[in-house]
């Protein structure tokens, strides 16, 4: 991909720039917040290069791009002067208070996802070392892989506070200090003395912050408001010293006295919810939530759950929920290998396939987006193999005992008592959906920019599209079409300038020039038909079109008109060339006589279907 066309194309389609008032990434996707929706061009972005698919989630616009989408977003970004990931609160667009909260989830824990990902699966592998007796705890080594494994969990509200921070409109660095005097061995002290704790005689509640995500959460937001507030009444001269100083005296102690201890009590009441839930719903629980979680994905809502895992991995040492969305993804999995099984078009196979691997890998937006919702029968089959492998997972009490990527990369995180449950629970949700697929079957339409290519079901005859005389492609002078590079066929020298459909179909595109075009014909060939060699370079001069793309046509209806002696005169070979661009889904193209003269509307080129 080149970015930086990419980028350019992506702004001139999505309203251009004054249309954009911020923009971030996730894993997969850009996170536009536009003006207005209504001036992209959603069409035209799916269709562009690199886009997987579009997704309108409350006030947000998001492309799903795929591995590519940092590079993108920076080249974005470059082209954007004024616009930045934090811009959105400043626009002055009215928005959705949900929207506001689930994007500000999203792009506060985005960032600092791959730390706690990696340092998740490097957990799991020790914690699997430890039990095939491979690493001792008390081995040095091992206590030197758990502070790599752990650090990032328990200075959790550390990692939080800068990237919090650059949400809020915060100093980060500010942030950063406000964090870190949480965990200050003073305070630690002062906390394991066992005697009451006072700040100015207000009473400090002894609270462990380490590896909290609420408590810093909202005091960097109270930061964020105190600094605005500090900065515009303090004199320009001093605020470089006062503005941080005042701030951090003032929301620090607020944070210790009331901030800290109600996010603590917030997080532990969200974390007995789910834990209660586990235990009272069971498989009911697991099969609506795996059911439907790809579809709360989809709008965002599953970066409410986020914070509570990563609580609950911390504080507890396991999540009970974590595991359906592994199931949900190997779901979306499922789904798109049930594509590759059941499909017939070999783009479409490739493509299935290809996604289906990314998904197992947890990046499901390729599979999700680009196979399984625009077929729609897959997404279903997806929705049901997350229901019953999360069904089974809830039964069987497995838990997540790290925050890593949902897919084969994280298993490690699963791994302890029910880590066989786990790894069955995963497979019933890929088989589940994969079966279900190949069961219901889809119909195969273009799909992510691949053409289908219908598989014949009986033998065809192609009509001549104009009166003349026959030429085997071999013959042609343009090795494009003589090498049968597009596909096999046959070229007609005309003795008139009226093209006509040799086909009943339909009009699958046409060149802005007017001298080529594609059909399809109601039983699958897939037709180009080109006036001329060379003649794009007439610019659509001598050629008039009396077709639209998406228009239906039957044999012997006028699709061009061309000059034919301007073309003669101009020295330009115009033989019209007739080629079958799925000429593999054949077992075999041949015309019905190899040459002499041809009338227009007679049978001229015979399409057999495969054995097969």
């Amino acid at each position: 991909m080149n970015y930086q066309d990419t980028a350019q194309q992506i702004i001139n389609r999505i309203g251009g720039k004054g249309n954009i008032l911020s923009l971030f990434h996730c894993i997969t996707r850009l996170r536009f917040l536009l003006k207005d929706n209504d001036k992209a061009d959603r069409a035209a972005l799916e269709a562009l290069d690199g886009v997987i698919g579009v997704n309108i989630s409350g006030d947000q616009y998001q492309l799903i791009i795929g591995n590519d989408v940092a590079p993108l977003c920076d080249a974005l970004l470059a082209k954007l002067p004024g616009v930045s990931a934090t811009s959105a609160a400043q626009s002055g667009k009215r928005r959705n208070p949900v929207s506001v909260v689930l994007e500000g989830l999203s792009s506060i824990f985005s960032p600092i996802i791959p730390a706690i990902a990696g340092a998740g699966i490097l957990k799991g592998v020790l914690a699997l070392m430890v039990a095939m007796h491979w690493l001792e705890t008390s081995n040095q080594t091992y206590q030197i892989l758990l502070a790599i494994s752990d650090g990032v969990f328990y200075f959790m509200p550390l990692a939080l506070a800068f990237s919090a921070a650059s949400k809020f409109g915060a100093n980060p660095y500010v942030a950063v200090a406000l964090a870190a005097a949480l965990f200050h061995p003073a305070i630690q002290t002062l906390f394991k003395s066992g005697a009451p704790v006072h700040f100015m005689s207000l009473p400090v509640p002894t609270v462990n912050y380490a590896s909290t995500v609420i408590p810093i959460l909202l005091a960097v937001w109270l930061l964020s408001r105190v600094e605005k507030l500090i900065d515009r009444i303090m004199p320009g001269v001093l605020k470089t010293m006062f503005v941080p100083l005042l701030s951090l005296v003032i929301v620090t102690p607020i944070t210790l006295i009331a901030i800290g201890p109600l996010g603590i009590f917030a997080g532990n009441a969200l974390s007995s919810g789910i834990i209660w839930l586990v235990e009272n719903a069971g498989i009911v629980a697991g099969v609506v939530v795996g059911g439907t979680l790809s579809m709360i994905i989809i709008t965002g809502m599953h970066y409410v759950l986020v914070p509570i895992m990563i609580n609950n991995i911390s504080t507890m040492g396991f999540d009970p929920f974590k595991i359906l969305f592994y199931v949900a993804n190997l779901g979306q999995a499922g789904a798109a290998f049930g594509v590759f099984l059941r499909a017939r078009d070999k783009k479409l196979k490739s493509l299935a396939l290809s996604t289906s691997f990314s998904a197992v890998m947890g990046i499901t937006e390729p599979a999700m987006y680009g196979i399984n919702i625009r077929y729609k029968r897959p997404f279903a089959a997806a929705l049901i193999g997350g229901a019953c492998g999360g069904g089974f997972a809830m039964a069987m009490g497995v838990k997540t005992y790290a925050f890593a990527l949902s897919g084969l990369p994280g298993l490690p995180a699963l791994v302890g008592p029910t880590f066989m449950w786990a790894l069955v629970s995963i497979a019933i949700s890929f088989v589940c959906a994969a079966v279900v697929t190949v069961v219901l079957g889809f119909e195969e339409t273009v799909v992510a920019g691949v053409s289908p290519m219908p598989v014949a079901r009986s033998e065809e005859r192609l009509f001549a599209p104009v009166s003349g005389e026959l030429k085997p492609l071999n013959t042609l002078s343009d090795p494009v079409f003589a090498d049968e590079i597009f596909g096999k066929g046959i070229a007609i020298y005309p003795t008139s300038g009226e093209l006509r459909s040799p086909v009943n179909g339909t009009v699958e595109s046409l060149f802005e020039t007017h001298h080529a075009l594609a059909l399809q014909s109601d039983t699958g060939a897939e037709i180009l038909i080109h006036i001329g060699i060379d003649t794009v370079k007439l610019g659509g001069k001598h050629f008039t079109s009396h077709i639209t793309a998406g228009q239906n046509v039957e044999v012997g209806d006028l699709l061009v008109s061309f000059d034919l002696a301007a073309l003669q005169a101009a020295g330009i070979d115009p033989s019209v060339i007739v080629v079958v661009t799925n000429s593999e889904q054949y077992g075999d193209i041949s015309p019905v006589k190899a040459n002499g003269d041809v009338a227009s509307r007679d049978a001229f080129l015979t399409l057999t279907a495969s054995a097969a």
